[in-house]
């Protein structure tokens, strides 16, 4: 790390000029500091049973009678003594991560092999390891156990949210043949804004108008992307162009949609108990939505059998309504759906399944990370009838790969097609005008 960052973050103003230079060379060896770590950590996992006194009074003299060996600066006790801590009262080696804003992910793979992603890329962190896998484990239950979640060899996957929002997903052996896995998306403080997305350069001013008339005349749209394409901050994005006075609920397997509307009603699922019973489906909560008189229902992510009880809504006068689904694009997107449709059992033809779709949905919008790690809304599609059996569809704006610059950056440009969508005709009878310099 650069001596200004490193004089910062360990707060050592008080030493002279040479003081610093000496102990920010000495602290350069961060392999014996580790090993360090890693012995008091072993340490009190195997005297914990034995000791006496107050558990702080156990843990410092644990630490002082393995460092009592070593040279060491105040700099690097200090160093330690803050690894220690975030092992007793935080979340092990991840602990500084999960406070860092500018990382969105953290992927732990192995006990050394820790990836984070920070501005849409994804890069190795070699600044932190765990001990070994049960370390991992430790971390892993430490994080679910105030959820009430527990994850062992008869339960070897969890899937929560965390006190703060935060999305975490854990697999351990035997369903991880490498060793423990652990992914968390990080929750944001901040919610993105239509202005983000222009400032990011991921939709031009006119994509950006079109869209938000499509919301406020309440159109069924599907937001369709790859995993971490931003399709979820896309939503919450258009959620915000909904009328305050509407009465919307919102779906989630877990809760990351934040409306600031006022009349806003939340469900998320519920996992089986130990017993196995009480779960509580997508598909659940969409049936049982229809119910509580919705003027707007929002559904996190279709995966699965709601994905015909999501378009029965729509096809029954529950327009507006928004969902995502993972897809490769717009098209790709109309053929899960049917897939899932099918995989629900529903003993409907081919053809009819279409004609459902046809009907229920009105916009298909995907979003892409691109090989830069910049996302972008790289197609908007109107359903525009059939050719043959096929659902069709008119791609009103687009985005052109050319090639990469020589820093990496993507080439590219967007494009407003040829000739009006008809969707344009269901816009105006909505009392909206204004989009008339677009497509006029």
């Amino acid at each position: 790390m650069a001596k200004k960052k490193f004089v910062e973050e360990f707060d050592v103003e008080i030493f002279n000029d040479e003081e610093i230079e000496d102990d920010y060379n000495a602290f350069s060896n961060k392999v014996l500091l580790d090993e360090l770590r890693n012995k008091i950590i072993q340490n009190l996992i195997d005297n914990n049973i034995n000791h006496t006194g107050t558990m702080d009074e156990f843990v410092k003299n644990e630490i002082d009678t393995t460092l009592s060996g070593y040279d060491l600066s105040n700099v690097e006790r200090n160093y330690i003594y803050n690894l220690i801590d975030n092992e007793i009262n935080g979340n092990g080696p991840i602990s500084e991560l999960l406070d860092d804003k500018n990382i969105t992910e953290i992927m732990v793979n192995a006990p050394d092999e820790i990836y984070v992603e920070i501005d849409g890329k994804v890069v190795r962190d070699t600044s932190i390891s765990f001990i070994n896998k049960d370390h991992i484990i430790r971390t892993i239950q430490r994080l679910i156990q105030p959820l009430g979640r527990t994850i062992d060899t008869s339960n070897p996957m969890v899937d929560a949210r965390l006190a703060d929002g935060s999305r975490l997903n854990a697999v351990i052996p035997p369903l991880s043949l490498k060793g423990p896995i652990l992914t968390i998306r990080k929750f944001k403080e901040e919610l993105a804004n239509i202005y983000d997305f222009l400032r990011s350069g991921a939709l031009t001013p006119y994509m950006a108008r079109f869209l938000e008339a499509c919301v406020k005349a309440k159109l069924n749209i599907i937001i369709c992307g790859g995993t971490g394409s931003g399709k979820t901050t896309l939503l919450n994005v258009l959620s915000s162009f909904i009328d305050s006075d509407e009465r919307i609920i919102t779906i989630e397997d877990a809760a990351e949609l934040r409306l600031k509307q006022k009349h806003v009603i939340s469900l998320e699922t519920r996992l089986t108990n130990y017993e196995g019973e009480g779960e509580v489906t997508i598909r659940d909560l969409v049936i049982n939505s229809l119910r509580m008189r919705p003027d707007r229902i929002i559904v996190g992510e279709v995966r699965g059998k709601e994905a015909f009880d999501m378009l029965q809504a729509m096809n029954t006068g529950h327009n507006g309504s928004l969902t995502t689904l993972h897809a490769n694009g717009p098209l790709d997107s109309l053929n899960r759906l049917e897939t899932m449709i099918l995989m629900a059992g529903m003993e409907i033809p081919i053809k009819a399944i279409r004609e459902y779709i046809e009907n229920a949905i009105d916009i298909v919008i995907h979003i892409e990370r691109l090989s830069d790690g910049r996302r972008k809304i790289t197609s908007i599609c109107e359903i525009d009838g059939f050719d043959g059996d096929i659902i069709k569809l008119n791609e009103i704006f687009a985005y052109k790969q050319k090639g990469l610059l020589e820093n990496g950056d993507v080439d590219g440009e967007f494009i407003l097609n040829k000739g009006m969508p008809n969707i344009y005709h269901k816009i105006l009878s909505r009392g909206i005008d204004t989009l008339k310099d677009i497509f006029e």
